[in-house]
């Protein structure tokens, strides 16, 4: 199947957009300047609802048609209140309780500057203790796409629930997308590793940071090319520099940002995959639905957290 048709393909089964990965507690504190070490630096903090799988389903869900779904695991700690905020959203969360683990913890450190550049400190708890005992083919009925978050290359237990929903697509013939997620833990889990545990994703939506970590080149676009000989259609994500699309080793488009005032980037690049796999999943070309993702990724900057504003 050619790029052009991935979109059209997934359309025409008229079906839902299944996202496995992700459910995170996100501590956003908002600071001006450097940290003071030692002593105390001023913030405003705020605790609300994230996971790079979460919050791309909710983008997703935002953009309107075809159903959205979640598969994820938290702690007894936090589940009520993510399946509760998954759900206004307008995602239909199946959320495996972790009998051990509390829910995961992200603590978003946003320096208010122009930027609005964040680190995270990451305490991946339940998320990340996804297993194959969670995954089964039933989860795919009705699914025109699944997306899964990269997260899930990070630990044992999802990396193998990620080769059986894998398997179970390619049965099906069902796309799969992946966000690589963390050029951080990508780093620690070695990029040949990497490469060969997404063979068969159909669509890769990697940062510029993390293409550039999976090819060893400094280039954005350089690096979408040659992903793209080993991903049917690339995805490069440059942030205020718009997007890149790569396919059969060359770059075949670019697409340029809008015009946002950051307030914290934490979630933009989610809120980019989840509008692109909304415009692909209803036909739009990879370009047009390239463009859907730079709006909602926009959005998201001019917003604390990586959610976008509940539905009136």
């Amino acid at each position: 199947m050619t790029t052009d048709a991935l979109g059209t393909a997934a359309a025409g089964r008229g079906g839902a957009l299944l996202v496995v990965g992700d459910v995170i507690t996100d501590v956003v504190a908002r600071h001006r300047g450097p940290l003071a070490a030692g002593t105390d630096t001023a913030a405003a903090i705020r605790t609300v609802p994230g996971g790079a799988g979460a919050n791309v389903a909710c983008w997703a869900a935002r953009a309107g048609g075809a159903e959205v779904r979640l598969l994820g695991r938290v702690g007894a700690d936090a589940a009520a209140w993510h399946e509760r905020e998954l759900a206004e959203c307008g995602v239909r969360p199946r959320l495996v309780v972790d009998p051990e683990a509390p829910t995961g913890t992200v603590i978003c450190l946003v320096d208010t500057g122009e930027a609005a550049e964040r680190t995270f400190l990451t305490d991946s708890g339940a998320s990340l203790r996804l297993e194959p005992d969670d995954w089964s083919d039933a989860l795919l009925d009705g699914v025109a796409w699944l997306h899964l978050s990269g997260y899930l290359l990070f630990s044992e237990p999802s990396r193998a629930l990620v080769a059986m929903a894998l398997e179970s697509a390619r049965t099906r013939g069902v796309p799969v997308s992946l966000d690589p997620a963390s050029a951080g833990f990508l780093r620690e889990l070695g990029v040949d590793r990497c490469l060969s545990l997404i063979e068969g994703v159909d669509v890769l939506l990697p940062s510029r940071d993390e293409a550039c970590l999976l090819t060893g080149l400094a280039d954005a676009a350089d690096a979408a090319a040659k992903l793209s000989r080993h991903v049917p259609l690339v995805v490069v994500k440059q942030g205020a520099e718009g997007a890149v699309i790569a396919r059969s080793g060359s770059v075949y488009a670019r697409v340029s940002a809008v015009a946002a005032t950051p307030r914290d980037t934490t979630g933009a690049g989610d809120a980019f995959t989840g509008g692109f796999l909304a415009a692909l999943l209803a036909g739009a070309a990879p370009e047009d639905a390239a463009a859907d993702g730079c709006r909602a990724g926009a959005l998201a900057v001019e917003r604390v957290g990586g959610r976008p504003p509940m539905p009136d």
